[in-house]
C-alpha cells in the first residue's frame, strides 16, 4: 500500500476491500436481524386477526390474547380439516406459487384475480374449536393497483360477517384506501353472506347508492374498481372455490339446531 494515492492498482484494491467489508457487514446484520423480523411479522398477523374479531386492545399482550385463537389447516374442495400440515408454519401464500400444492386459475373461474390457488388453507377459530364463535378466513384478490391481502371474520353460524380487515393492498389514499377507514369496516359486522335461499352462492357485495339489503355494503366512494375488486374477492372465497364447503358445515349445523327447536316447539304446543 506504499503506492501513490493516485495509482490505479491502489484505488481498485481500497474499493474492493470496502466492498468486502460492507458485504460482510451487510449479511451478518441480515442473519443477526432475521429472527427480530420473523417475530415482528408473526406479531403483525396476530395483530390484524385479533382485530378482525374484535378482539385487539392497544397495550395488550398479543401473544396471551392469542390463546383464544386456534389455527387449523383447511382442504378447501371438502371443507374438511387436515393434519397434513403444520398451521403454526404453513404458508397458504406460498404454496399458492407452488404447482404441486396449487391449482391454474382462468376466465369465469378467477375473478379476484389470482392466477392459482392453494388446496389447502389456514383459517383461525376463536372460542372452542369445537364449537366456535367466529371463524377468521385469509382472503386475497386483485384491487385496482394490486394485489390486496386481509382477513374476513364469520360468526359460528357460518353466515355472519362479524368484521373485515386489510393488512396489505396499494389502494390509492382517500379513494380506495378507505378500505382502512374504521367507519367502512364497522358497516360489515352483522352483514350476511349469503341470501334466504341458503346455497353455496355468495350473495354479499359492495353496492352504490346506499346498502339496503343484508347482503349489501356501502361502496367505496370514487373507487369503483377498488369496490369491484373488494366483491369479485369475497365471492370468490365465499363460493365453492374457496372457503363454500367450510361455511356450508357450519351453516347446516345451524339449520339442524333451527329443525329440532322447531319440533321441541310442536311437541310442546301438541300437548
Amino acid at each position: 500500500m506504499a503506492q501513490s494515492n493516485n495509482s490505479i492498482k491502489k484505488i481498485l484494491t481500497v474499493a474492493f476491500v470496502l466492498c468486502i467489508v460492507c458485504a460482510v457487514i451487510v449479511s451478518t446484520a441480515a442473519v443477526a436481524l432475521r429472527p427480530l423480523q420473523q417475530r415482528n411479522v408473526e406479531l403483525d398477523r396476530k395483530t390484524n386477526i385479533l382485530e378482525v374479531a374484535d378482539l385487539y386492545e392497544p397495550g395488550m399482550d398479543i401473544q396471551t390474547a392469542f390463546e383464544k385463537v386456534t389455527p387449523r389447516v383447511v382442504d378447501l374442495r371438502s371443507g374438511e380439516y387436515t393434519d397434513q400440515f403444520d398451521p403454526a408454519t404453513y404458508d397458504s401464500f406460498q404454496a399458492a406459487k407452488d404447482p404441486a400444492q396449487s391449482r391454474t386459475l382462468s376466465g369465469e373461474r378467477d375473478i379476484a384475480g389470482l392466477s392459482r390457488q392453494e388446496a389447502y388453507s389456514t383459517v383461525y377459530l376463536v372460542g372452542n374449536p369445537d364449537d366456535p364463535e367466529q371463524l377468521i378466513l385469509p382472503i386475497r384478490g386483485q384491487g385496482l393497483w394490486g394485489l390486496m391481502r386481509g382477513y374476513l371474520s364469520v360468526q359460528g353460524d357460518g353466515n355472519t360477517i362479524e368484521g373485515i380487515t386489510f393488512y396489505s393492498h396499494a389502494e390509492t389514499p382517500g379513494l380506495g384506501g378507505e378500505v382502512d377507514n374504521p367507519n367502512w369496516k364497522a358497516q360489515w359486522q352483522g352483514k350476511e353472506v349469503y341470501d334466504e335461499q341458503g346455497d353455496l352462492v355468495p350473495a354479499i357485495e359492495l353496492v352504490k347508492g346506499g346498502a339496503n339489503e343484508s347482503t349489501e355494503v356501502d361502496a367505496l366512494s370514487g373507487a369503483t374498481l377498488t369496490s369491484r375488486g373488494v366483491t369479485n374477492m369475497l365471492q370468490f372465497w365465499l363460493s365453492p372455490e374457496g372457503f363454500g364447503a367450510y361455511l356450508a358445515k357450519f351453516r347446516s349445523g345451524v339449520d339442524q339446531d333451527d329443525a329440532e327447536q322447531a319440533d321441541v316447539e310442536l311437541e310442546a304446543e301438541g300437548a
